[in-house]
């Protein structure tokens, strides 16, 4: 009579175990954070399919958080255009892949973009010439910085500097699709820029971000150790070192990431706007989901938050940068 008992009882253990289990599942909290005194922006990339794959509905979460964080404006990671960038600032592509799909009133604020190697196919300072056109799309140069106040106050303030990696890659000079248009830019000058965008910067900046299209670091086995990779960390990683970057974002990879290898500066992809692609992990791996989706960052002057969110509006990934 004991045997059935205990069964029984044991029984009950479980199903209660399950409820439990299933509570805590359904009390943890995936929604967004938001930060009314911050400076808040979006950051997304690898998008512009004419609306195929996901960047439709990752285009409607985009609207939605971009709401409910108040956001000040949207940063672009490159590959703004597939397969092969647009031809002019008049391509039916600015319709199709970036006006008609990205409708919502709260992405009508400024997007700073930069350019990927898809960008470099087609024609990369016809997304320049496009700023003179649209009143959200700003991209002055090919490489560029600007300075955010942080809450409205200039005594407190983000620098971001947004370069264009793509001439940066020995490679792309003798590659027949980007070849032509690298061969025509100057690295050196563009390095000596970017040296004295970080080391000329007031004091009021608190925050010194760049923005450009390849990661330094990734965790995907096909780009983890690929030529692109590996030339821009050796063109840049001791740069961001020295003059003490806070962080790296970065797109090229379909995916999300957090990385943070020996140094001062955190290395953040989001690559993953209308495509994902497989994803594994490195040492210093602190996200790796191959999730559609994008990150917004929040600012304040000494702390920098990160929410990861994919296209159902769930924060997978949240961090903290400590000043």
């Amino acid at each position: 009579m004991k045997t059935p008992l205990l069964q029984k009882n044991s029984i009950i253990i479980f199903i209660c175990t399950l409820t439990i289990n299933f509570a805590v599942a359904q009390t943890k909290d995936t929604s967004i954070k938001k930060y009314s005194n911050a400076l808040n922006f979006i950051v997304m990339g690898d998008w512009g399919r004419f609306g195929e794959d996901h960047q439709i509905p990752v285009a409607k979460q985009m609207g939605i958080t971009a709401k409910e964080i108040n956001r000040d404006f949207i940063i672009s990671t490159g590959d703004n255009f597939y397969p092969v960038g647009v031809a002019s600032e008049h391509d039916p592509q600015w319709k199709s892949s970036f006006e008609d799909i990205y409708t919502d009133f709260s992405l009508h604020w400024n997007w700073y973009s930069v350019l990927g190697n898809h960008d470099y196919a087609g024609n990369p300072d016809a997304q320049v010439a496009y700023s003179k056109i649209s009143r959200r799309w700003n991209m002055p140069d090919r490489y560029y910085s600007k300075t955010f106040n942080i809450n409205g106050d200039p005594n407190q303030q983000v620098l971001i500097a947004f370069i264009d990696t793509n001439p940066l890659i020995p490679e792309f000079y003798k590659n027949d699709v980007y070849g032509k248009n690298v061969i025509s830019q100057d690295t050196t000058a563009q390095k000596k820029w970017l040296v004295k965008a970080l080391t000329t910067a007031p004091k009021s900046v608190k925050w010194k971000l760049v923005v450009g299209h390849h990661p330094l670091f990734t965790a995907t086995l096909k780009r983890r150790e690929s030529y692109d990779t590996k030339a821009v960390r050796k063109s840049l990683k001791s740069l961001f070192d020295k003059y003490q970057v806070d962080a790296y974002i970065a797109g090229h990879d379909h995916d999300l990431q957090h990385l943070l290898p020996e140094g001062k500066t955190n290395y953040f992809v989001s690559g993953s706007a209308s495509e994902i692609t497989p994803i594994d992990s490195l040492p210093f791996t602190k996200l790796a989901a191959s999730e559609y989706g994008f990150m917004v960052f929040s600012v304040l002057a000494d702390i920098l938050y990160v929410q990861a969110v994919n296209e159902k509006g769930e924060v997978i990934y949240n961090t903290e940068i400590k000043k």
